[in-house]
């Protein structure tokens, strides 16, 4: 069976009263946890008893929640009323004016400009900070230097590798054309070294890879006589 739907009215019997309140605020509690967790809220719980016993429970800490509960009702009540909201955004704006007119008297001093009312201990705190920014400035400068430095040194040594491998692909085509050339003109070369030894006593090869064939034939010399009116016999060949 269900149970039956109970009329919600003050319980007159104080024990009743006292278990009734345990069961429910542990309850009231524990719903509270479970909601700041599935729905990652930020949740504040706060009870007091009959007899003004305090119960509490924050997921974050209950001096944030209230914290954020009272701008929000500020805020709540700036919105709802013009005149109020007016004077809010009168006062940020003075208050960014202030600001403004702050940053614009340092960085004037920082120029060195209007140092009339600073007396050694403000100026020795001015000179302290403009060291520092000085360097800084100069610590990210090396760093940009450094950076570029080794840039430059990874392009030359890609350049390097680049000049390494066109350098051997030159050699590989500069061995196949000789091999290439061997091939071609290694037989004739032969041909014309026995023709040479063979006309060793008659014939006379002047061979210049560039320049035109000359051959010259002669008679064979006598040594201790000489024919009067021997005729020399010379052929050109070009």
């Amino acid at each position: 069976m269900g149970r039956g739907k109970i009329t919600i009215r003050r319980i007159d019997n104080s024990t009743s009263r006292q278990v009734t309140f345990s069961k429910r605020r542990n309850g009231l509690l524990k719903k509270a946890k479970e909601l700041a967790i599935l729905c990652d809220a930020e949740v504040g719980v706060i009870i007091f008893s009959s007899t003004s016993k305090l119960h509490d429970y924050a997921n974050t800490s209950m001096k944030s929640v209230i914290e954020r509960y009272n701008k929000a009702k500020e805020d709540t009540h700036k919105l709802e009323d013009p005149n109020s909201e007016v004077k809010f955004w009168q006062r940020e704006a003075a208050l960014l004016r202030q600001q403004l007119e702050n940053l614009q008297q340092n960085h004037r001093k920082m120029r060195g400009e209007e140092l009339s009312g600073l007396n050694v201990k403000d100026l020795q705190n001015m000179e302290k900070q403009l060291e520092r920014s000085l360097h800084g400035v100069r610590v990210k400068k090396d760093q940009i230097l450094i950076d570029e430095i080794q840039e430059l040194n990874r392009k030359g040594n890609f350049s390097h590798q680049e000049n390494m491998e066109l350098r051997k692909k030159l050699d590989l085509v500069s061995q196949e054309n000789t091999e290439l050339y061997k091939k071609v003109y290694g037989t004739r070369d032969r041909k014309e070294v026995n023709r040479n030894a063979m006309s060793s006593n008659s014939i006379r090869v002047i061979e210049d890879p560039h320049a035109p064939l000359h051959l010259q034939l002669r008679q064979p010399q006598l040594q201790h006589y000489e024919t009067p009116g021997t005729t020399k016999l010379r052929l050109s060949l070009h």
